[in-house]
């Protein structure tokens, strides 16, 4: 038995998230019956990430077990040639047979959140981008940001159905970029809370208003309380960019094309 590990890319449009569940398809169900077409074995892979549904991502991990004997740089191609098009295995390789996605140590997660700051929607833009209509000020965002940057408690900035041992996180990069009419938020940590990033959008996309100063960014974050925080940014405009454990980056631009 073999452990493969692979990056995988994925418009999450037209999916209700990652893990498998009654109300619709998912990325995980997928993968699983396409795995099973392709090696004859009823294979169950395991994420590193559970996005969303409709949240986007570029590099996932995943792994599964195989007792194929399609090598294992191999498998990436042998799989796509099955995917639906929204769906691409980035690249693949074997690990150990211990080696498990969301327990290992020095994990670094990046997430892009898209907005598109325009007076009217671009139809081209709307399956990967949150429209927002009002002027956004990406300097106030920006001063906003920089309190949530370090090791908090982030009990304000989570879905209040999460159930975790402890809110603290650390975030160790959070800056905003803007080009044109494009502004992404762009946000790397050892790991986030249930809708931590996306109420942060939320969070800062009000600051960008000027309903928020960015000093009350911070009494939001010091209150530790969800219901100071603002919305829950819509899901299309959040991209999981890519997962990192320790010195190894695993996010590739080579795609094992069709």
């Amino acid at each position: 038995m073999r452990r493969i590990r692979m990056i995988v890319a994925y418009d999450g449009t037209d999916y209700c998230g990652w893990q498998i569940q009654p109300n619709g398809m998912t990325i995980e169900e997928v993968l699983n019956e396409k795995l099973k077409k392709l090696t004859g074995e009823d294979i169950h892979v395991i994420g590193a990430s559970r996005t969303d549904s409709g949240v986007h991502a570029r590099g996932n991990v995943a792994v599964f077990d195989t007792e194929s004997p399609i090598p294992p740089e191999r498998m990436a191609y042998a799989l796509n040639q099955k995917l639906p098009e929204d769906i691409v295995i980035v690249r693949s390789d074997e690990v150990p047979e211990d080696w498990h996605p969301r327990y290992q140590h020095d994990v670094r997660k990046t997430y892009e959140y898209h907005i598109y700051n325009a007076p009217v929607m671009d139809p081209l833009k709307r399956r990967y981008s949150t429209f927002v209509s009002f002027p956004l000020d990406v300097e106030q965002m920006r001063q906003g940001a920089a309190y949530l940057t370090g090791e908090h408690d982030f009990a304000s900035f989570c879905n209040v159905r999460t159930n975790v041992e402890s809110t603290v996180r650390k975030v160790e990069e959070l800056e905003i970029r803007q080009s044109g009419r494009d502004i992404t938020i762009r946000i790397t940590g050892s790991g986030f809370l249930y809708n931590m990033v996306r109420i942060i959008a939320g969070t800062l996309i009000r600051a960008g208003r000027g309903f928020y100063t960015p000093e009350k960014v911070k009494e939001i974050l010091e209150a530790r309380e969800r219901t100071e925080a603002g919305v829950t940014a819509p899901p299309e405009g959040l991209v999981l960019v890519e997962i990192r454990y320790g010195a190894q980056n695993m996010q590739s631009s080579e795609v094992h094309r069709r």
